[in-house]
């Protein structure tokens, strides 16, 4: 396993057809702050937040995912990071170096194992934020993301080999054998999670709020503008947070949380969670049952944009 070298998720990036809609949505009843907007491409900040920007939208004629950035520590850790890579086989897209985006930085892209495109980045301008306050139901930060993939213990492997990751917990059961397994590159529990799909696709973003109370408030304003509920309010037992899921204008799912467990990794040890069990879905009890057409809402269309990489 390579040594850890990257700190954090910054933003996750996504191409959609319908651009204004989606623009509304998400600067909208979803709570982002639009803070760049540049032909036909937005920036989107958490008030929270320190970084830039934690969602951009992209118009483009065919919905996909367009990249998912993560922050390294420093300028030597991208460089370091980009020679691992390179000597690993990994293919890269861009060699390190300016990074042309609101806050700047220095940073390169590269293929996943899947064919994802991912940038890491340092030195990226903090953007001004601020608390956010007691029933102010708005994201605080990006919290995690979740990434389908057709073959989940070579993707899981790969991130450990490549980027560091380790490995939190695991969903399985006894018909359908493991079907998500989280990573963390730092002591929250989670920071990417991948799950077990037809084909590699996103599976949801998740933000996290201020707390429970933020929580309901937020997913009761999404509920009431109309937008369709997956499932949820609920409180998972793998990471231990609250959840509420929904589908954007384009039927990407997205997550509010909180309370996302921060471990001791010292001392801990992966779980293998049988979901099955309903209080390994949902601790409380009150979200609707999970399903298979509950599971499959998540899969999310093909994504044509990702490039069909090597096995490395």
């Amino acid at each position: 396993m390579s040594a850890r070298l990257l700190t954090h998720l910054r933003h996750v990036d996504l191409a959609v057809p319908d651009y204004d809609k989606q623009l509304d949505f998400y600067a909208g009843v979803w709570g982002l702050t639009q803070v760049a907007e540049d032909s036909g491409i937005s920036f989107l900040a958490a008030e929270g937040s320190p970084e830039q920007y934690v969602v951009r939208l992209r118009k483009a004629e065919e919905k996909r995912l367009d990249l998912v950035s993560y922050g390294a520590g420093s300028t030597e850790d991208v460089d370091t990071l980009a020679e691992q890579l390179l000597a690993g086989g990994v293919q890269l897209i861009s060699q390190p170096g300016k990074i042309d985006t609101p806050g700047g930085g220095y940073g390169f892209r590269f293929f996943d194992v899947d064919g994802r495109t991912i940038e890491v980045s340092a030195d990226v301008d903090v953007r001004q934020h601020r608390k956010i306050e007691e029933k102010e139901a708005i994201p605080v930060k990006l919290s995690h993301v979740v990434l389908n993939s057709p073959d989940l213990d070579r993707t899981r492997e790969w991130y450990e080999r490549h980027l560091g990751f380790r490995h939190s917990d695991t969903l399985s059961s006894p018909h359908m054998g493991e079907v998500m397994h989280f990573m963390r590159i730092s002591n929250q529990h989670h920071s990417m999670a991948i799950a077990k799909g037809p084909h590699t696709s996103l599976h949801h973003v998740s933000f996290e709020m201020r707390g429970l109370d933020e929580y309901m408030r937020g997913s009761g304003r999404v509920m009431r503008a109309g937008f369709r509920k997956i499932w949820g309010p609920g409180r998972h037992l793998a990471g231990d947070n609250t959840f509420t899921y929904f589908l954007d204008p384009h039927g990407n799912t997205v997550e509010y949380t909180t309370e996302l467990e921060l471990l001791d990794e010292d001392t801990w040890h992966p779980h293998v969670y049988d979901f099955s069990q309903p209080e390994v879905t949902d601790q409380w009890g009150t979200a609707n049952p999970m399903n298979e057409l509950v599971a499959k809402e998540s899969f999310n269309d093909v994504d044509r944009g990702c490039f069909v990489a090597p096995p490395v």
